[in-house]
């Protein structure tokens, strides 16, 4: 219930859109119960004395009393079922704008296809209980509430005749509403792992292609797809199951009442005209008791989705804004690292330790070391893409956890180490995140990156479209995308973690030479493993195993002869082997 409470909240800004559609409904219903009085009127009448005329006012009554009924038919479709599409638009937008907040950590460990589920399936099924399943029960209950008075003001003994049946109809209701809740929950959850393993597999295509298990995975999805079909064949069965069974309890009733109450007509207790109007009160009953089934179904697939909907709600991002947020001072681009000890995990160990340093805005740095000695987690700590401990990381002397997300991150251009692009052209990848960038903007971006080469040779320029994930560009032309979507942010800091690393020695060159003029006027953070990338660095920190152990500029390290200069050494020794 706490489920559907959540879920009704939906509707606050939609109540005017609610209550007119339920009065429309009301309206449909009770104009249309006019139809069984006028028949019923009408056989007694022109049993009496039939005349053309009698039998004309009798066919336009009906013909127009079943207009009006239609037209609020019409209406309460139109404006119920309109009210559900904004209710399912106004709790997809919440849901996606959920996701969008949550950390890195949280797609860690909520696998991509079983969020697509949820964003599809799940809110298809919400949507039915917002709109099919309330139009359908008030149309049952105000057929119910308006035709069992007229029903027992022709015949009390008749009416209560109805009841025989009608607790078989709930026990029905009830069962196979249960057996279908439980089945469809099931369902929805393996759903998502077919949908999770269709991503993976359409995102590693590459991988299944080199490795040639373009059959092996397809048997596999077949069998997820059969297990898939299976399941939905058990729910299949039991929905199909309902509505037979309740036109049967219904049709038992149905024979009930013509052999009662012709016997009461025969008798004259009643006369044939109320016999036939009760019939049709009768008849106007079996839609909405058959509907209620439905209803049941609706009610089962969408409080099983909102329950699954809600399970994704309900977990609060690790990474927010503090209650208070400090905006103030802007951001210039000073960073502060004081005492800085982190791991992954409260019992984790520490990846980096004991880390104090100061950058001074407008100034370059580099970080170098091994593989696995911190480097892109320490730069994921300034835009909390982790969130380090209170008091240890600072942006102009404000602890970076008090300051907005929003602002941190507005000032900050990142090329990180794995390129990511969008199935869009160049130009919308290079300008993303840049409102209302113009191609001047853009091209002084690419020029910047060096991709103005390779945009010049691709037969649609910057229109061109890249595909999912970039497929069409090798790895050198996506890093240097995203090099030139970081800078055209002109942002106050700008991180590039190994962002050249796919680019050849001549092509890094040229692009360094560019960048040194864009660095010079902001805040820069390198990283890589290529020591001709940070040679020019102001100031180059050495990470070993989550800690500094040198610093200074290239020709200090090297004279050092520290792990700086072995490193160098070794780099200079790969590149007279690579030539040799």
């Amino acid at each position: 219930m706490d489920d559907l409470r959540k879920f009704v909240r939906y509707f606050g800004p939609y109540k005017k859109h609610l209550i007119f559609g339920t009065l429309c409904v009301l309206a449909s219903v009770a104009i249309g119960l006019l139809v069984p009085v006028l028949v019923g009127r009408a056989v007694d009448d022109l049993r009496a004395n039939l005349t053309w005329e009698k039998l004309a006012r009798y066919a336009l009554l009906i013909l127009g009393v079943s207009f009006v009924s239609g037209f609020f038919l019409f209406l309460q479709r139109l404006v119920l079922i309109g009210m559900s599409r904004h209710v399912e638009y106004d709790l997809r937008r919440d849901f996606y704008a959920h996701l969008q907040r949550q950390p890195l950590s949280f797609f860690q460990s909520h696998r991509i296809g079983d969020l697509m589920a949820r964003a599809t399936n799940d809110l298809s099924a919400a949507r039915q209980l917002a709109g099919p399943a309330i139009m359908y029960s008030l149309q049952t209950l105000f057929v119910i509430l308006i035709v069992l008075p007229l029903m027992l003001r022709i015949s009390v003994r008749l009416t209560l005749l109805l009841f025989v049946t009608m607790p078989l109809v709930s026990l029905t209701v009830k069962y196979l509403g249960q057996q279908i809740h439980l089945r469809f929950e099931k369902i929805q959850d393996f759903f998502a792992q077919i949908s999770a393993r269709a991503q993976e597999n359409f995102t590693g295509v590459r991988v299944v292609r080199a490795y040639a298990q373009e059959e092996a995975e397809i048997e596999a999805f077949n069998r997820l797809n059969q297990q898939y079909a299976e399941r939905n064949l058990s729910l299949v069965r039991i929905s199909a199951a309902m509505r037979p069974l309740l036109q049967l309890l219904i049709g038992l009733g149905f024979v009930l009442i013509i052999w009662y109450g012709g016997t009461l007509a025969a008798r004259g207790e009643i006369t044939v005209g109320e016999f036939t109007e009760f019939n049709l009160y009768l008849a106007r009953l079996i839609w909405p008791l058959i509907a209620m089934g439905y209803v049941v179904n609706l009610y089962q697939r969408g409080t099983a989705s909102l329950k699954r909907i809600n399970a994704i709600f309900a977990v609060r991002p690790s990474i927010a804004d503090a209650i208070h947020p400090q905006a103030d001072p802007p951001i210039s681009g000073q960073i502060e690292f004081r005492r800085l000890t982190f791991g992954y995990h409260e019992h984790a160990p520490a990846v980096l330790r004991g880390i104090d340093l100061t950058i001074e805005a407008g100034r370059t740095v580099a970080f170098v070391g091994r593989t696995g000695s911190g480097k892109s987690t320490l730069l994921n700590l300034i835009p909390r893409i982790l969130d380090p401990p209170p008091g240890t990381v600072f942006i102009d002397g404000v602890d970076v956890r008090e300051r907005p997300l929003s602002q941190i991150r507005a000032s900050i251009g990142y090329a990180p180490q794995e390129p990511f692009l969008f199935s869009e052209t160049l130009a919308e990848n290079i300008a993303f995140g840049v409102e209302g960038a113009s191609r001047e903007e853009i091209e002084w971006a690419a020029e910047v990156a060096g991709l103005m080469d390779d945009v010049r040779a691709f037969p649609a320029g910057f229109e061109t479209v890249v595909g999912e994930r970039g497929i069409t560009l090798s790895g050198g032309q996506k890093q240097r995308v995203t090099l030139a979507r970081a800078i055209i942010r002109r942002p106050r800091i700008l991180i590039l973690d190994d962002a050249l690393s796919s680019v050849d020695s001549y092509t890094e060159e040229k692009i360094l030479a560019r960048l040194r003029e864009v660095m010079r006027q902001r805040t820069s953070i390198i990283v890589s493993h290529r020591i001709s990338t940070v040679r020019d660095a102001d100031v180059i920190y050495v990470l070993d195993d989550g800690e500094i152990i040198e610093s200074g500029t290239h020709e200090e390290l090297l004279a050092r002869g520290g792990e700086y200069a072995a490193l160098y050494e070794r780099q200079l020794l790969e590149e007279e082997l690579a030539t040799s």
